[in-house]
Protein backbone atom coordinates (compact mmCIF):
# COMPACT_ATOMS: atom_id res chain seq x y z
CA UNK A 1 0.00 0.00 0.00
CA UNK A 2 1.48 3.59 -0.68
CA UNK A 3 0.64 6.56 0.93
CA UNK A 4 0.36 10.26 -0.21
CA UNK A 5 1.27 13.27 1.74
CA UNK A 6 1.75 17.45 1.15
CA UNK A 7 4.66 19.42 1.53
CA UNK A 8 4.03 23.29 0.23
CA UNK A 9 7.50 24.33 -1.36
CA UNK A 10 8.50 27.68 -2.39
CA UNK A 11 8.16 26.51 -5.77
CA UNK A 12 4.86 25.53 -5.72
CA UNK A 13 3.02 22.11 -3.92
CA UNK A 14 4.49 18.73 -3.36
CA UNK A 15 2.66 15.07 -3.62
CA UNK A 16 4.88 13.28 -1.98
CA UNK A 17 3.78 9.13 -1.67
CA UNK A 18 5.89 6.31 0.12
CA UNK A 19 4.94 2.52 1.19
CA UNK A 20 6.45 0.50 3.72
CA UNK A 21 9.63 0.61 2.16
CA UNK A 22 10.50 4.19 1.87
CA UNK A 23 9.87 6.88 -0.10
CA UNK A 24 8.64 6.25 -3.48
CA UNK A 25 7.74 9.61 -5.10
CA UNK A 26 7.94 13.26 -4.99
CA UNK A 27 6.31 15.38 -7.73
CA UNK A 28 5.92 19.17 -8.14
CA UNK A 29 2.05 19.02 -8.83
CA UNK A 30 1.27 19.46 -12.71
CA UNK A 31 5.06 18.02 -13.90
CA UNK A 32 5.74 16.00 -16.33
CA UNK A 33 5.03 12.47 -15.70
CA UNK A 34 2.89 13.49 -12.21
CA UNK A 35 2.70 10.52 -9.97
CA UNK A 36 3.18 7.84 -12.73
CA UNK A 37 3.98 5.12 -10.79
CA UNK A 38 1.61 6.20 -7.67
CA UNK A 39 -0.10 2.64 -7.13
CA UNK A 40 -4.09 3.20 -8.41
CA UNK A 41 -5.29 2.43 -4.77
CA UNK A 42 -3.67 4.83 -2.38
CA UNK A 43 -4.02 6.26 0.98
CA UNK A 44 -3.66 10.26 1.88
CA UNK A 45 -2.37 9.43 5.47
CA UNK A 46 0.24 11.19 7.33
CA UNK A 47 2.87 8.74 8.15
CA UNK A 48 6.70 9.25 10.09
CA UNK A 49 8.11 9.38 6.90
CA UNK A 50 6.62 12.31 5.68
CA UNK A 51 7.76 14.28 8.52
CA UNK A 52 11.38 13.31 8.16
CA UNK A 53 10.92 14.14 4.26
CA UNK A 54 9.19 17.46 5.40
CA UNK A 55 12.26 18.28 7.61
CA UNK A 56 14.78 17.64 4.75
CA UNK A 57 12.89 19.66 2.17
CA UNK A 58 12.86 22.78 5.10
CA UNK A 59 16.96 22.42 5.49
CA UNK A 60 17.10 22.51 1.67
CA UNK A 61 14.61 24.95 0.58
CA UNK A 62 16.68 27.24 3.55
CA UNK A 63 19.51 26.66 1.28
CA UNK A 64 21.24 23.92 3.14
CA UNK A 65 22.07 20.49 2.07
CA UNK A 66 20.72 18.48 4.40
CA UNK A 67 22.83 16.22 6.31
CA UNK A 68 20.37 13.00 6.86
CA UNK A 69 19.36 10.37 4.25
CA UNK A 70 16.00 8.87 3.66
CA UNK A 71 15.11 5.86 3.18
CA UNK A 72 14.05 5.16 -0.57
CA UNK A 73 12.16 2.52 -2.59
CA UNK A 74 12.38 3.03 -6.52
CA UNK A 75 9.55 1.38 -8.57
CA UNK A 76 10.96 1.45 -12.51
CA UNK A 77 12.75 -0.84 -14.53
CA UNK A 78 15.92 -2.17 -13.74
CA UNK A 79 18.06 0.81 -15.84
CA UNK A 80 15.71 3.49 -14.78
CA UNK A 81 17.09 2.41 -10.96
CA UNK A 82 20.44 2.03 -12.40
CA UNK A 83 20.37 5.70 -13.56
CA UNK A 84 17.92 6.91 -10.44
CA UNK A 85 21.00 5.21 -8.03
CA UNK A 86 23.96 6.79 -10.23
CA UNK A 87 21.78 10.41 -9.65
CA UNK A 88 21.23 10.11 -5.88
CA UNK A 89 25.12 10.42 -5.42
CA UNK A 90 25.54 13.62 -7.63
CA UNK A 91 26.47 16.32 -4.65
CA UNK A 92 25.11 19.23 -3.77
CA UNK A 93 25.49 22.20 -5.87
CA UNK A 94 27.20 20.14 -8.60
CA UNK A 95 26.08 19.11 -12.04
CA UNK A 96 26.66 16.07 -14.27
CA UNK A 97 25.83 15.73 -17.98
CA UNK A 98 23.65 12.89 -19.63
CA UNK A 99 26.88 11.86 -21.79
CA UNK A 100 28.43 11.20 -17.87
CA UNK A 101 25.94 9.11 -16.30
CA UNK A 102 26.22 7.01 -20.04
CA UNK A 103 29.78 6.50 -19.85
CA UNK A 104 29.38 5.58 -16.06
CA UNK A 105 26.94 3.02 -16.80
CA UNK A 106 28.84 1.75 -19.75
CA UNK A 107 32.11 1.06 -18.04
CA UNK A 108 30.51 -0.18 -15.10
CA UNK A 109 28.70 -2.80 -17.67
CA UNK A 110 31.91 -3.32 -19.86
CA UNK A 111 29.74 -2.64 -23.07
CA UNK A 112 31.86 0.07 -24.09
CA UNK A 113 28.74 2.98 -24.54
CA UNK A 114 25.21 3.81 -23.80
CA UNK A 115 22.69 6.26 -24.93
CA UNK A 116 23.23 9.20 -23.33
CA UNK A 117 18.97 9.58 -24.89
CA UNK A 118 18.63 6.38 -22.62
CA UNK A 119 20.22 7.86 -19.47
CA UNK A 120 18.02 10.97 -20.41
CA UNK A 121 14.85 8.94 -20.79
CA UNK A 122 15.53 7.14 -17.34
CA UNK A 123 16.32 10.87 -15.79
CA UNK A 124 13.17 12.22 -17.36
CA UNK A 125 11.37 9.64 -15.38
CA UNK A 126 12.73 10.28 -11.53
CA UNK A 127 9.95 9.45 -9.65
CA UNK A 128 11.62 11.24 -6.22
CA UNK A 129 12.18 14.81 -7.31
CA UNK A 130 14.84 17.01 -5.36
CA UNK A 131 16.12 14.26 -3.70
CA UNK A 132 16.88 12.18 -6.59
CA UNK A 133 18.55 15.58 -7.98
CA UNK A 134 17.55 14.80 -11.19
CA UNK A 135 17.81 18.71 -11.29
CA UNK A 136 21.71 18.14 -11.30
CA UNK A 137 22.03 16.90 -14.80
CA UNK A 138 22.56 19.31 -17.70
CA UNK A 139 23.17 18.78 -21.53
CA UNK A 140 27.30 18.50 -22.37
CA UNK A 141 26.81 21.92 -24.25
CA UNK A 142 25.63 23.33 -20.96
CA UNK A 143 22.20 23.69 -22.37
CA UNK A 144 19.34 23.35 -19.02
CA UNK A 145 16.43 20.71 -20.49
CA UNK A 146 14.70 17.84 -19.55
CA UNK A 147 13.48 18.66 -16.24
CA UNK A 148 9.71 17.29 -15.65
CA UNK A 149 9.42 20.00 -13.23
CA UNK A 150 9.70 22.33 -15.27
CA UNK A 151 12.94 24.33 -16.49
CA UNK A 152 11.78 27.53 -14.36
CA UNK A 153 12.02 25.09 -11.43
CA UNK A 154 15.24 23.24 -12.49
CA UNK A 155 17.15 26.85 -12.48
CA UNK A 156 15.82 28.00 -9.08
CA UNK A 157 16.55 24.67 -7.55
CA UNK A 158 20.05 25.09 -8.85
CA UNK A 159 20.37 28.37 -8.26
CA UNK A 160 19.39 27.78 -4.45
CA UNK A 161 22.37 25.57 -4.17
CA UNK A 162 24.62 28.25 -5.47
CA UNK A 163 25.51 26.45 -8.82
CA UNK A 164 27.56 29.12 -11.02
CA UNK A 165 24.60 29.82 -13.87
CA UNK A 166 26.70 31.80 -16.05
CA UNK A 167 28.06 28.44 -18.15
CA UNK A 168 24.51 27.42 -18.95
CA UNK A 169 21.91 28.43 -20.73
CA UNK A 170 18.24 27.28 -21.61
CA UNK A 171 17.46 26.41 -25.38
CA UNK A 172 15.16 28.40 -27.10
CA UNK A 173 13.28 24.87 -28.49
CA UNK A 174 13.76 20.98 -28.32
CA UNK A 175 12.04 18.32 -27.67
CA UNK A 176 13.22 18.15 -23.22
CA UNK A 177 11.63 21.36 -22.97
Amino acid sequence: MQYTGRYDSPLGGILMAADDVGLTGLWFEGQKYFALYLDEEHEEKEIPLFGDVRRWLDIYFSGKEPDFDLPLHFIGTDFQKEVWRILYGIPYGETTTYGAIAKMIAEKRGTGTMSAQAVGGAVGHNEISIIVPCHRVVGTNGSLTGYAGGIDKKVSLLTLEGVDMEKFFVPVRGTAL
